[in-house]
């Protein structure tokens, strides 16, 4: 990932400037312990299967990424000429921990893993993302998740 110091301008002020929301540090919900919890992952990396239409930039959809879902089988749509990819081509826990992840269940650090993950595309304006935020957390529901990790890249 490129520094903001790193950028040239007028990229290094841009992006200085773009409102950050500013979040309580309390939990927006109580749940159970790590321990019992169902864990999914939102990542910001636009990852899609090899054969999917891609995430457009600006795009408000988002891709369903099975757990069991091959590495070799996932690609990255997030397209920028501030980003490198070198990280993610070598691991793809670098922006998807699913390994991680599936460590910490059989460790008994968290309950299990969620059989789906989602992707969007990280430079869409969140305002427009309620609509796909909505329809993620039905699908979430649905799955049992109570933990969201949320990935951005």
């Amino acid at each position: 990932m490129v520094r903001l110091m790193d950028l040239e301008e007028p990229e290094r002020s841009h992006l200085g400037t773009i409102p950050c929301p500013d979040f309580k540090t309390q939990p927006w919900v109580i749940g159970p312990s790590m321990g019992k919890r169902r864990v999914a992952m939102i990542s910001t990396a636009a990852l899609q299967y090899r054969d999917d239409n891609p995430l457009l930039i600006g795009a408000s959809d988002y891709r369903v990424i099975a757990d069991n879902a091959p590495d070799g089988e996932l690609v990255m749509g997030h397209i920028s000429v501030n980003f490198d990819r070198s990280g993610f081509e070598q691991d793809l826990n670098v922006v998807f921990p699913r390994a991680r992840l599936h460590e910490m269940a059989e460790a008994g650090e968290i309950g299990s893993v969620a059989k789906f993950h989602y992707t969007v595309m990280g430079s869409t304006d969140p305002v427009e993302m309620e609509g796909t935020a909505r329809e993620i957390a039905k699908h979430l529901k649905a799955d049992g998740v109570d933990t969201v990790f949320l990935l951005p890249v």
